[in-house]
């Protein structure tokens, strides 16, 4: 049974940057434990024996998980409230980070990897509604790019920890001690974290009949799966094209890849404002073309502009994230926004971030990365026609 609701007061987003910071804490090491396994993959690989499309797969069984408990995410933050959520996610992402230090079967790393993908799927849609909640409607591009910007930081350092450190400790180790990070957030935003102090809807059969009749909702989907696929999905395989394919050094490939996501940081920041400034659909419709173009560049390149365009490529796709979640929050009434982040997330999730990291280790082994990325990209390039699609609700209210 559901608690009663006792909504927060829509604050200036100066007056929650400090609540909006700690969100976007819990989510880099949210994201950062689980795409740390991009940049150690050529290790991965080395000492499990596996294939490309093997290592392409591991992304598929986290990202079932991650997609069904963004599903699921709802029924478990009405009995709780998003706050303890938000919580119990941190601590059993660091949980499962450090049951994956210690196995050394492919079976029960791909189970791990599934329970890694549940723990990490009940974030956003906590956070999302938390933060809609909260800050005031003509702020949520600007407190979106913090959020999104956590991600984009994981981007950047990912690699560079890599680069850095596999000379001196084990990926096993790398990855344990990014889960005792996590469950360390987990528990200060225990004591000292704020917001959240409400109960999710669950996804009940009449609030899912009325979000799957909005147009709007699979347009959404369809935008999302462009940006994460263009995006992190790309980011799955970028190590292993780099060294594999276009015969960079590890630690050159993985210190180009970091600071190349720099770029990414930057714009995720910029992206709130811009999305702010010119409208959620202009700039998701701006940021896909610009996006498709350079990603199909990246596929085509020579090696002269190669560096160039993994700088270009990040800063355009990862701008699209507080566009496309303030799009997301605008298709339903307030009520429903953690019901919709639950249901289109994790389609868009699983697609983008789960079956094209697979696509692409399936051409990596059998045709080349490169076509992959030129397949991403053209699909990105009709981001414009659907973005303009978009029907947003009248009665756009604040609040939860």
């Amino acid at each position: 049974m559901n608690m009663e609701k006792s909504c927060p007061i829509p604050e200036p987003f100066r007056a929650r940057a400090g609540t909006v910071f700690f969100l976007a804490t819990l989510f880099f090491l949210n994201f950062i434990g689980r795409f740390i396994f991009a940049p150690l993959m050529p290790f991965i690989e080395q000492a499990l024996a596996i294939t490309h499309a093997q290592a392409g797969s591991l992304f598929l069984f986290m990202s079932l998980g991650f997609s069904a408990a963004l599903f699921g995410s709802g029924f478990l933050s009405s009995r709780l409230n998003h706050r303890r959520t938000l919580v119990i996610s941190a601590i059993a992402v660091g949980l499962a980070l450090l049951g994956l230090g210690l196995l050394r079967s492919l079976s029960l790393i791909r189970l791990a990897l599934f329970v890694l993908g549940l723990a990490a799927g009940l974030h956003i849609p906590s956070a999302l509604a938390t933060i809609t909640a909260m800050v005031r409607r003509q702020d949520w591009g600007k407190a979106m790019g913090v959020h999104s910007a956590a991600p984009t930081l994981g981007l950047v350092l990912g690699p560079l920890l890599v680069a850095a450190l596999m000379e001196f400790v084990s990926w096993r180790s790398l990855i344990m001690s990014l889960g005792l990070l996590s469950i360390l957030a987990g528990m200060a935003f225990v004591f000292v974290g704020k917001g959240g102090d409400f109960p999710g809807d669950a996804p009940k059969p009449s609030a899912i009949k009325k979000i799957i009749r909005l147009p709007s909702f699979w347009l959404i989907i369809v935008l999302f799966v462009m940006a994460l696929g263009g995006s992190v999905g790309i980011f799955t395989v970028l190590p292993l094209y780099l060294i594999t394919e276009r015969g960079l050094d590890k630690t050159f490939a993985n210190t180009v890849l970091g600071f190349a996501q720099i770029s990414g940081f930057l714009a995720a920041l910029a992206g709130g404002w811009f999305a702010d400034r010119v409208g959620p659909k202009r700039a998701m419709a701006i940021l896909l073309g610009a996006g498709g173009l350079a990603t199909i560049s990246l596929g085509v390149s020579n090696d002269r502009w190669l560096l160039f365009i993994l700088f270009v490529q990040p800063a355009l796709t990862g701008s699209f994230f507080p566009a496309g979640f303030s799009a997301l929050s605008r298709i339903a009434p307030p009520n429903l926004r953690s019901v919709v982040a639950s249901l289109s997330i994790p389609v868009a999730f699983f697609i983008g971030v789960g079956v094209f990291p697979a696509l692409f280790g399936y051409l990596g082994q059998n045709h080349s990365f490169g076509l992959g990325l030129v397949l991403a990209g053209s699909l990105m390039l009709l981001g414009p026609l659907f973005a303009f699609s978009l029907r947003f609700i009248e009665y756009d209210q604040e609040g939860c």
